[in-house]
C-alpha cells in the first residue's frame, strides 16, 4: 500500500511538472494579464461618477416640474373659482338692471401665470427627459464592458497556472518568495463579485431609460396642456404632473444605482491596486 502510495505521488509530481508553465513565464504571464484592471476600473468609476451627478440633476429637474406642475395646476382652480364666483355675482335686478358686483381679480393675470408656470413644467421635465438619456447611454458603457470582465477572468487563470508553477518551482528549490507576493495580493480576484457591478449599472441603465420614457411623455402632454383650457387643461395638467412624478422617481433611482456602482467598483479597485503595487 505504502508503495503504490509513493508511486501515485511521485505521478502526479511529475505530471503537475509536465503541464506546469516555469516560473519566470507564469510570471509574465501574470503580469500581461493582470496590469491595466486599475485603470480600466478607474475609467469606470468616472463614467458612474458622472452618471450620478447626471441623474442627480435630472432628480432635481424632475422635482422643480412637479412643483411647478402643482402650483399651475392650483393656478388653474383658483381662476376657474374666480370666473365662477363673477358669474354668481353677475345678475339682473328686478328693474330690470344689470347689477354687478365687483370682484377683486384680473381673468387675464391668471391664464399668463399659468402659461408661465406650464412652460417651467415642460422645460424642466426636458431637461430631466435629456439627463435620462444621457444616463442610459453612460450605464450601457459600464454594463457591456466586456474588456473588464474578460480581462478580470484572464488574470485569475494566470495566477492559477502561477500556483502551480509555484509547487513546481518549490519542488526544484527555486526561491518562490516574490511569486508567492503576487499570488497573495493577486488571487483576491477569485473573491471579488464582479456581477454586482455589473447588476448596479443594469439597475442604472434601466430606470434612466423609464424615465427618460416618462418623462418624454410627461413633455407632450405638458405642452398640450399649456395650449389647452378648461376641463381638458385641467385633465392634462394632472396626467402631466403624474408623468413628471414617475420620471423624477426614476431618475432618482438611477442615482442611487450609480452611486451603489462606484462603492462596488471600489471594492474591486482595491484588490486591483494591491495586485499592481507587487507586479510592479
Amino acid at each position: 500500500m505504502s508503495r503504490f502510495l509513493l508511486f501515485f505521488m511521485v505521478f502526479f509530481i511529475v505530471h503537475c511538472n509536465a503541464n506546469a508553465l516555469d516560473l519566470g513565464t507564469a510570471l509574465r504571464q501574470t503580469y500581461m494579464s493582470c496590469v491595466g484592471i486599475d485603470d480600466m476600473l478607474g475609467d469606470m468609476k468616472t463614467m458612474a461618477g458622472i452618471n450620478t451627478a447626471v441623474t442627480g440633476v435630472g432628480t432635481v429637474a424632475g422635482a422643480g416640474a412637479v412643483i411647478a406642475g402643482i402650483k399651475k395646476q392650483n393656478a388653474l382652480f383658483e381662476n376657474l373659482r374666480e370666473i365662477e364666483t363673477s358669474s354668481e355675482n353677475n345678475f339682473s335686478g328686478g328693474d330690470g338692471f344689470s347689477v354687478k358686483r365687483q370682484v377683486s381679480f384680473k381673468p387675464e393675470l391668471k391664464p399668463q401665470k399659468r402659461k408661465i408656470l406650464g412652460n417651467w413644467r415642460t422645460g424642466l421635465l426636458a431637461v430631466n427627459t435629456v439627463t435620462n438619456v444621457a444616463g442610459a447611454i453612460i450605464s450601457t458603457k459600464n454594463v457591456n464592458n466586456v474588456d473588464l470582465y474578460d480581462k478580470i477572468k484572464d488574470c485569475i487563470n494566470s495566477v492559477d497556472v502561477l500556483q502551480d508553477a509555484m509547487m513546481q518551482a518549490r519542488a526544484e528549490n527555486i526561491d518562490i518568495a516574490e511569486a508567492n507576493d503576487i499570488y497573495d495580493a493577486c488571487s483576491e480576484y477569485k473573491y471579488v463579485d464582479l456581477s454586482v457591478v455589473k447588476k448596479r449599472a443594469k439597475g442604472a441603465q434601466i430606470f434612466s431609460i423609464v424615465g427618460g420614457g416618462v418623462g418624454a411623455a410627461g413633455v407632450v402632454t405638458s405642452q398640450i396642456a399649456n395650449s389647452s383650457g378648461g376641463d381638458k387643461e385641467k385633465n392634462l395638467d394632472t396626467v402631466s404632473n403624474v408623468l413628471a412624478g414617475g420620471a423624477t422617481v426614476a431618475s432618482g433611482l438611477a442615482t442611487v444605482f450609480n452611486a451603489m456602482q462606484i462603492s462596488a467598483i471600489k471594492r474591486i479597485a482595491d484588490v486591483a491596486q494591491k495586485c499592481e503595487v507587487v507586479l510592479k
